[in-house]
């Protein structure tokens, strides 16, 4: 089982996840899109250790907190081998378009479609969902989708920036929608929701 906690981070309100294995506090970051007091707090009050930081895609609303986690924690940071060329160029992650400086961090493992990683006693699932990146990807556990940007509440991550294509999103979405039974979904933005309610309400998932 795991315990969840969200911060809502930068400037793009990001959600950003800390998830704990119950049975041996094991912790994850979900997303670190920027600074927060709180998450800190948090994580040092737990004897400041992190075991992951997980990232969904490399935009920059959701990875500018990494390098000062990795400073302070050492976790280890995985994101989607399909993702590293955009999280190296500052045009893709979008960075460079808003003049915004993401400080450097190496990604330390790097994940293909249906990797786990385990959490403690919990085993997460690394899904390929491309669409909103070339390698946007949700990590599945315990009940729970992180979406990031690719499923929101009755919508879905745009399609408009490079890399992105809504083709493979909508196969995405498609492969989402057919997961068997309902889930508990945490995306990268704005309120949480839930298959069953996404596969009744999204239009994409029509």
């Amino acid at each position: 089982m795991i315990k969840i906690k969200c911060y809502v981070v930068g400037m793009i309100a990001t959600n950003c996840y800390l998830i704990e294995d119950e049975t041996t506090g094991a912790l994850a970051v979900i997303d670190p899109g920027d600074h927060s007091d709180e998450l800190i707090a948090e994580l040092d009050s737990r004897g400041g250790k992190l075991d992951y930081i997980l990232l969904t895609h490399g935009h920059y609303d959701h990875v500018i907190g990494v390098a000062e986690l990795c400073d302070r924690y050492h976790p280890e940071v995985c994101a989607a081998e399909a993702e590293m060329e955009l999280l190296q160029k500052g045009l893709y992650n979008l960075s460079s378009v808003h003049n915004i400086r993401i400080n450097s961090f190496n990604v330390d493992r790097l994940l293909n479609d249906g990797d786990i990683i385990k959490l403690g006693e919990t085993e997460i699932r690394f899904i390929n969902t491309p669409g909103h990146t070339v390698g946007s990807g949700c990590y599945i556990a315990d009940g729970c989708i992180f979406s990031g940007d690719t499923i929101f509440c009755e919508s879905v991550g745009r399609t408009d920036f490079p890399t992105s294509s809504m083709r493979s999103m909508m196969k995405s979405v498609e492969r989402i929608k057919n997961l068997e039974g309902d889930y508990a979904i945490y995306p990268g933005h704005e309120m949480f929701t839930t298959l069953e309610h996404e596969r009744r309400y999204n239009p994409f998932m029509q």
